[in-house]
């Protein structure tokens, strides 16, 4: 597959991966609106805290390192035998955490009190069979996402999605007194819809006139289990310790990405409650990093690995593979930061209606806002990082990646103190900015070895962070306008002069719009013909 072929399919893997999570985040968002209705807040808590940063740890630490590694562009020869020998290592591996994380939920953890938060103990065995289940369906998923199998993953992860919120509104407006149960059951659903729509497909697809005519490597279902070859080792060892690197880097990772909860979790600085609530408005702040920045980094890490040289200097690379990376990494960057700033300028704004709409008083009152204001800000910081860390990690040698474990290191044990510290001294804001800090530090490393990079070239890729003039005038602009408009129209005088706030922010936003239309035609032109390639299409 050519440069262009990747950079045409990890973009329309974007596009898909974006409306992918775009359905996630709303039925997520309208589910636990749907939910703060008929279950306490200390629930909610325990199970998206507690339960799912359980889930969340046992998948991620079992698959990660496997997905970055058989993904790279160590495979562009690779031998689809070994690699899936070497992915399905992920089930054992889910075994032997799930196993650790069992005793650690069940003997180490504090308990929820058992007479308002009942069923606890076999919740946490079901999250871990969940999770389990999701990684049967590992092998499966490489294979799609390495052949660009774009609608598959839309397609199963919908339907799985789908099920899990059926599930969890039917009982918790039929059985609220089941409690924990109810969202045990529905994880088990997600994971099983996920499985078995991934087999179904891949039953249908092997041994297709479509299969053929792809060369796919995979002839036969039952040549997606695990087997030896003849005078072929089991494994590839050059890509088994590639991914041994990345496990010991997606350990670090995680306490960086899940720092906060493990810090409510095994330093008890918040109670369920405030955990719940904390919860809910991390969600709600994050839902555009998650189904917008999240999926452009997971699809472009694809093309940066695949069209780049893993630790080879730019200077000994086909130049205009290495031209295609620049020019993409810095329409990336411009189209993240500008997403970022936007999200900074109006969430100031717009944080108290919001939350006021989402949860009424049990959310706009007390710090609530405060949070999602400097979550606003930390998303300017997301988005950044998202995109820096995606090249870095497909440029990267097994060495660099290496020595790059040493600094999260040192990044994860910072984050750990400083998030006690704050939280201590401020509440829930203070994880907010104990994040800030520690993702301007990845950014600044990140930028730092994009620099370097690129140094020897006469290319500048981070020139990307630098908007224009008059996007940064107007957003200044709109930032005062709208603060202006919060403090006299909202949020206490009813809905007309609430509308009034909106209009004001509608307007402003459109004049953002409009001035980033006409001044960075550029990076228009590459969502257009990139990210918004099926439309544009329709129009030549």
């Amino acid at each position: 597959m050519g440069s262009e072929d990747v950079l045409k399919s990890a973009s329309t893997l974007a596009s898909y991966n974006v409306l992918l999570q775009v359905m996630f985040r709303v039925l997520t968002f309208l589910l636990n609106a749907f939910s703060l209705r008929f279950v306490s807040k200390e629930l909610i808590g325990v199970v998206n805290v507690r339960l799912m940063l359980l889930y969340s740890t046992l998948v991620f630490l079992s698959r990660e390192a496997f997905r970055r590694a058989c993904l790279s562009s160590e495979g562009a020869g690779r031998n689809w035998r070994q690699v899936i020998n070497l992915l399905w290592l992920t089930f054992p591996v889910g075994c032997v955490w799930g196993v650790l994380l069992l005793c650690v939920w069940w003997w180490v953890l504090q308990a929820p009190d058992p007479q308002s938060i009942p069923h606890y103990v076999p919740a946490v065995g079901l999250f871990c069979l969940a999770a389990l289940t999701e990684l049967l369906a590992e092998p499966l998923w490489v294979l799609a996402h390495a052949h660009m199998f774009v609608r598959l993953k839309v397609i199963a992860e919908s339907l799985a999605m789908i099920a899990k919120c059926l599930v969890t509104v039917v009982m918790v407006v039929s059985a609220p007194q089941w409690g924990l149960y109810i969202f045990s059951a529905a994880q088990c659903v997600y994971a099983g819809f996920l499985l078995l729509c991934y087999v179904l497909y891949f039953i249908h697809f092997l041994g297709s006139e479509e299969a053929e005519r792809k060369l796919f490597p995979v002839s036969h279902i039952t040549d997606l289990l695990p087997s030896r070859v003849d005078h072929e080792p089991l494994l590839n060892w050059k890509l088994t310790t590639l991914t041994w690197s990345f496990f010991k880097q997606s350990f670090l990772k995680q306490i960086l990405t899940e720092g906060e909860r493990y810090v409510m979790t095994f330093l008890n600085v918040l109670n369920f409650g405030d955990q719940g609530v904390y919860d809910i408005i991390n969600n709600l702040g994050s839902m555009v990093a998650r189904f917008l920045f999240l999926p452009i980094e997971e699809s472009f890490y694809v093309f940066f690995a695949k069209v780049l040289e893993r630790g080879r200097d730019v200077r000994h690379q086909k130049q205009e593979e290495v031209s295609m990376a620049a020019e993409v990494l810095e329409c990336l960057l411009k189209l993240v930061l500008l997403i970022g700033l936007i999200i900074a300028v109006f969430g100031y704004a717009y944080s108290h209606l919001a939350l006021d709409i989402y949860g009424g008083e049990l959310l706009s009152s007390g710090a609530g806002p405060a949070l999602l204001r400097c979550y606003s800000c930390y998303v300017l910081l997301l988005a950044i990082n998202g995109v820096t860390e995606c090249f870095v990690f497909a440029a990267m040698s097994k060495e660099e990646v290496d020595r790059y474990n040493l600094v999260m290191l040192g990044l994860s044990a910072s984050f750990l103190l400083l998030s006690y510290w704050l939280t201590w001294m401020l509440g829930g804001i203070g994880f907010i900015l104990a994040n800030c800090c520690n993702m301007a530090l990845r950014i600044t490393h990140s930028i730092v070895y994009i620099h370097e990079y690129f140094l020897l070239s006469e290319y500048r890729p981070l020139w990307g962070l630098r908007p224009h003039s008059a996007v940064i005038i107007a957003l200044g602009v709109s930032s005062i306008l709208t603060a202006c408009s919060e403090s006299m129209f909202c949020c206490d005088d009813g809905w007309l002069l609430r509308l009034v706030h909106i209009t004001v922010g509608a307007v402003c936003l459109l004049g953002v719009v409009v001035t980033v239309y006409f001044t960075e035609t550029r990076l228009v032109q590459f969502v257009r013909t990139q990210l918004l390639s099926k439309y544009s299409k329709k129009h030549t």
